[in-house]
């Protein structure tokens, strides 16, 4: 019995299920809305796709830094989870008017824009609630978060199955129901949150969780007296702007650089506060150097959601039993895997730790790199020498997504409870939005590596191919390479630092 967990961890669940129902419905849907109906490019597509993706997680940092000193977690969620509701019913009112451009795209925008400002005040509350159901030192906290990891993909598992069948159906009026079932989807988890938290969010002595703001007043008060506040909130944006500017300057276009530029400056104003001691600074180092690394899977993985839809879309055998599979649906095997697989790793890890065997967080993330870039080098085996047109087996797609769902679980669920553990409470909000500004910055870099993917004309000939580092990409089998070897690397280099990541984890003062 002691071993059970809370049953606010459940609350928090299903709450996150119905959230990322309305998210990976949207997402399944989404690349092929504007190329179907919207009638845009593959490169344009791909650049709003990652544009789109990277601001749902750059928006976090907003939402955790209101959370953690002004309105709580609680508060966050509910209006979080209300404005993803209304962008849901913007981007059906976009599908609904698809042949009117003028309108339709505004609509589109304004949908996007509200996605990712109420996922700004959602994901990173949602997350930090987890943890503070649970004494510091509670071994069970990986477990939970797996268990809670577990909620996400029920929710991604289902969503394209219905998002996709209600609007991938060939024709393209159909989009607008599948974005009206994300929107249904959110309203029922906010709903949920609403009406069961005040009974089950509670910390295990009882006192109710994410009511008042985690940055407590008195400490407050002391970084205010230390000058930590307002000066350093004006260098923050003076070097932003410097950095947008740089990379602007640099290529990159004006969403990619206040992404690229935020990825610097917030972890810098965080690091310089003057209240930190010196072994929060060091676990804070931590919870930025797997950040870093944590990018190079992000931007690998989150081909799912473009560059491999359109593989499924154009050369995989979707035929079963004689009938078409959507490309869309591809994305729920990721969902199966981990609904498979989550709970036998939440019970793995206790398992090792009983016997002194546990992985530490970092070599933990390190394998996740490994895995991932195994799952492409199965990929980019399967499609060596097939030529433009000519279809493979779906094996070799849902390999990949098999070998990525465990990568996944050793790096993701491990990365949330790491900031649960590393940070220090009056930041805890703040600094997961930190950790999901990299996946920010990860899925801005796979809509720009999503272009790298090759184009052909109906006669198989090569429409345009675009190079990387002064590698020309000509053939899908170059293109998969690219992230067996950035995975790959990034793993080598994590796996050599991880003991003395470990020493930083157990820094005390």
């Amino acid at each position: 019995m002691a071993n059970r967990h809370p049953k606010g961890l459940y609350l928090l669940f299903v709450t996150e299920m119905w959230e990322r129902f309305s998210y990976y419905g949207m997402r399944a849907i989404f690349a092929l809305y504007l190329v179907k109906a919207l009638l845009m490019d593959k490169d344009l597509a791909s650049n709003i796709y990652g544009s789109y993706t990277g601001f749902v997680y750059l928006t976090p940092l907003l939402g955790g830094y209101i959370a953690d000193r002004y309105i709580g977690n609680r508060k966050s969620i509910i209006c979080g989870g209300m404005m993803m509701a209304l962008g849901q019913f913007l981007l059906f009112l976009s599908a609904w008017f698809y042949t009117d451009i003028p309108l339709s795209k505004p609509l589109l925008l304004a949908g996007l824009t509200m996605l990712t400002i109420g996922n700004g005040f959602f994901k990173p509350n949602i997350s930090t609630m987890v943890g503070q159901l649970y004494k510091p030192e509670d071994e069970r906290i990986d477990s939970a978060y797996t268990i809670f990891y577990m909620g996400i993909n029920v929710g991604a598992f289902f969503s394209p199955l219905v998002c996709g069948a209600l609007g991938d159906t060939g024709h393209p009026e159909d989009f607008k129901w599948g974005f009206l079932a994300a929107c249904i989807g959110m309203i029922i988890g906010t709903i949920i949150f609403q009406t069961l938290q005040n009974k089950y969010l509670v910390s295990p002595d009882g006192k109710s969780i994410g009511v008042k703001p985690n940055r407590q007043r008195e400490q407050m008060e002391t970084t205010e007296k230390e000058g930590n506040g307002w000066g350093r909130l004006c260098l923050l944006g003076i070097g932003e702007v410097i950095l947008l500017l740089l990379f602007r300057y640099m290529g990159a276009d004006w969403i990619g650089a206040g992404i690229f530029s935020c990825c610097i400056t917030v972890p810098a104003f965080i690091i310089t506060d003057q209240t930190l001691t010196k072994a929060e600074r060091k676990h804070i180092w931590v919870i930025y150097i797997i950040a870093f690394f944590v990018i190079f899977f992000w931007a690998a993985f989150e081909q799912a959601g473009a560059s491999l839809t359109f593989f499924a879309e154009e050369q995989t055998d979707r035929n079963i039993l004689g009938r078409e599979m959507p490309a869309s649906y591809f994305q729920i095997f990721n969902a199966i895997f981990i609904v498979i697989l989550a709970p036998i790793f939440s019970t793995i890890w206790p398992w090792f730790k009983k016997r002194n065997m546990e992985p530490s967080s970092p070599t933990k993330q390190a394998i996740g790199l490994l895995l991932l870039a195994i799952g492409y080098l199965i990929i980019a085996v399967g499609v060596k020498g097939v030529e433009p047109g000519i279809k493979v087996s779906m094996f070799w797609l849902i390999s990949l997504y098999f070998v990525h769902t465990l990568g996944e679980l050793c790096l993701s669920p491990i990365g949330l409870s790491m900031v649960n553990k590393l940070s220090p409470a009056r930041f805890a909000s703040l600094l997961m939005g930190v950790w999901f500004l990299s996946t920010s910055t990860a899925n801005k870099f796979a809509g720009i590596l999503s272009t790298l993917y090759p184009q052909f004309d109906e006669q198989g000939a090569l429409i345009q191919a675009k190079s990387i580092l002064g590698f020309e990409i000509t053939n899908l089998n170059e293109f998969f390479m690219v992230f067996v070897i950035s995975a790959g690397i990034s793993s080598i280099l994590l796996f050599a630092i991880t003991k003395q990541l470990q020493k930083m984890m157990n820094a005390e003062d």
